[in-house]
């Protein structure tokens, strides 16, 4: 019987025993795998050997025939050049996304590690698969995410082709959840090195997980102002009565496991890079090798009269959105300052609860400057709908009331009842601390090349703090508040720490859900002259075309999907789209081949 090299290896596997044995109690296996997988899969690695613990499969190392599954799922003659398949595996186990790409057949775990998109439904790229949902994006070969959100990787599984059929064998475990962890390494006392990340958030986050995925063995301190682990803060707007131990990314457990340092509800004062020096505000300092500052953004707050009265709450925390949740019931009439994401989608969970919700913006419509009058106005029919009253074009002028609020007027005169005010206003650079450091920062955000490096040596910045080169603008810099730009930031900072010089090569990618209805966005769609609009804007299925001269340089779509995905695609190759195109063949580059 015909086997590709993609099959057995056996007998390699058995000659290589001892030294695999080796590298696992040492904690070298995961660079020992990456080194031979050309010639061995780690399903028969962990067959062979009896200490084998798993890396890649999510197994938690089981080696018993009965805990595998396999099956021929195709004809090598079914899956053409970069084409992808999703298909059934035996017992209703799950199911396998299967890639053929520069002539090698894979397979990895079907479903995102995010919040579990099917990946067929999403695009397939150079060497990754990007989620049509969110766009995390995944490694077609070792199953590694190289772009986020998320901090999992998928499963990947063995892949033989016998007599032109197309073997796969999958662990049960691994197809029921398909996401693993990948490998890390242990802290060791030898290393005297210590990293020091300041910020809890997305960025913090994935920085303290690649260092140790990368191999650093020293010390790793996360300094955080919260008092909670990290946790999936972009749900608070959208659910403002979240559960902390529902939204957090890892247990307590986690961090410890690995060696990581999680200091909760510390505020750093200042930072010297002279002598390399992390200043609390209890007066205790924590030296440093390196530096991270992934210190997030602060929500603006506002500062016309009566703004210190009480029920005025800003939207950035999980103890901000537990308070505004605790003074909300049937009766409350509810104003919104702001008429972008954070105030919108706040309208949207409390609609319904309470008596009434006004939202108040300076914009036509509500999202305005960032989607444009037209997929504003839709979106704000889409609340009118709901009962969500709106006061547009119009600011704040004072808050009125004794000790709380209870009236908001306006700047054309008329006041609104409301007895709890929520401000969606934008943020900050959260960097006040830095201010004497030294470190060159453009209006308070820090000024970053593309290996996430500041002006002043071993510091290093990601996520929202971060003036970063933008890859999809041709590396203009910006600082973008996104959660999945934040994650990326995280891992390339991280492996810069590390001495893996890696460019920042994402693009960025965000989203919204509005009663049920998604809005994704891909690209930098920042000072756009144009929109083309193709589909049904009143039937919620379209694709809006941000551009700049004869350029597309970014599109949000409804009811689109991959569109948001392929178009990211599109910049992550270098390709462009343009509005003459899109004028004469709509939507069709949705559908064509990126290769």
């Amino acid at each position: 019987m015909a086997s590709s090299t993609m099959g057995s290896g056996h007998s390699r596997g058995k000659r290589l025993l001892s030294a695999i044995d080796f590298g696992l109690k040492q904690d070298l296996f995961y660079p020992f795998i990456r080194k031979h997988t050309q010639f061995i899969s780690k399903y028969q690695l962990q067959f062979l050997s009896s200490s084998a613990n798993s890396y890649n499969d999510g197994s938690n190392g089981g080696t018993t025939p009965s805990d595998y599954v396999e099956d021929y799922v195709c004809n090598e003659s079914d899956l053409q050049e970069n084409e992808m398949k999703a298909f059934d595996m035996p017992d209703d186990s799950g199911k396998v996304l299967v890639i053929k790409q520069k002539g090698k057949i894979t397979a990895i775990g079907s479903k995102c590690t995010h919040y579990g998109a099917p990946l067929i439904k999403g695009v397939l790229g150079d060497g990754h698969v990007r989620c049509p949902w969110h766009g995390a994006c995944f490694n077609v070969t070792t199953g590694d995410i190289e772009d986020f959100p998320g901090l999992d990787s998928l499963p990947c599984f063995d892949v033989s082709v016998e007599d032109g059929r197309v073997k796969v064998k999958a662990h049960k475990d691994a197809l029921k959840s398909s996401k693993i962890v990948k490998a890390m390494t242990s802290p060791c006392g030898k290393d005297s090195r210590t990293f020091v990340v300041i910020g809890g958030g997305a960025a913090g986050a994935c920085a303290v997980e690649t260092l140790r995925q990368e191999g650093f063995s020293g010390k790793i301190i996360m300094i955080t102002s919260e008092l909670a682990l990290p946790y999936d803060r972009i749900k608070l707007s959208k659910m403002l009565d979240a559960n902390i131990a529902k939204l957090q990314l890892r247990e307590e457990s986690f961090y410890k496991d690995h060696g990581i340092e999680v200091h909760t509800g510390k505020i750093v004062s200042s930072v010297n890079t002279t002598d390399k020096k992390v200043c609390l505000d209890d007066g205790s300092e924590i030296s440093y090798s390196r530096l991270l500052v992934a210190s997030g953004s602060r929500a603006n707050t506002a500062n016309q009269p009566g703004s210190e009265l009480g029920n005025i709450f800003s939207l950035r925390t999980i103890a901000d959105a537990n308070s505004i949740f605790k003074v909300l019931n049937k009766e409350s009439d509810v104003v919104i300052v702001g008429a972008s994401f954070i105030g919108m989608e706040a309208a949207a969970y409390c609609v319904g609860k309470v008596k009434s919700v006004t939202v108040v913006g300076r914009g036509s419509v509500p999202f305005e400057p960032i989607l444009g009058q037209e997929v504003g106005a839709r979106i704000k029919q889409l609340f009118d709908e709901k009962g969500v009253k709106f006061c547009l074009g119009l600011d704040v002028s004072s808050f009125e009331g004794e000790d709380s609020v209870s009236r908001v007027k306006l700047s054309d005169g008329q006041v609104l009842p409301a007895n709890v005010v929520i401000l969606g206003i934008g943020a900050q650079p959260s960097t006040s601390f830095l201010l004497d450091s030294g470190i060159e920062m453009q209006r308070g955000a820090i000024v970053v090349n593309k290996f996430m490096e500041s002006s002043i040596s071993d510091v290093f910045v990601a996520g929202d703090a971060a003036y970063a080169p933008v890859f999809a603008a041709n590396d203009r810099a910006a600082s973008i508040g996104h959660w999945q730009l934040a994650h990326y930031h995280g891992r390339i900072a991280a492996l810069n720490m590390v001495g893996k010089q890696t460019e920042l090569k994402s693009v960025p990618f965000f989203w919204t859900m509005l009663f049920g209805t998604s809005v994704r966005y891909s690209g930098y769609g920042a000072g756009f002259d144009d929109i083309i609009i193709t589909g049904d804007l009143a039937a919620l299925s379209f694709i809006a075309h941000y551009c700049v001269g004869n350029e597309v340089v970014a599109v949000a779509t409804v009811g689109s999907d991959p569109a948001a995905a392929k178009f990211a695609e599109l910049l992550g190759l270098k390709k462009s789209l343009s509005k003459d195109d899109v004028k004469t063949n709509g939507s069709s580059w949705v559908n064509a081949s990126l290769f």
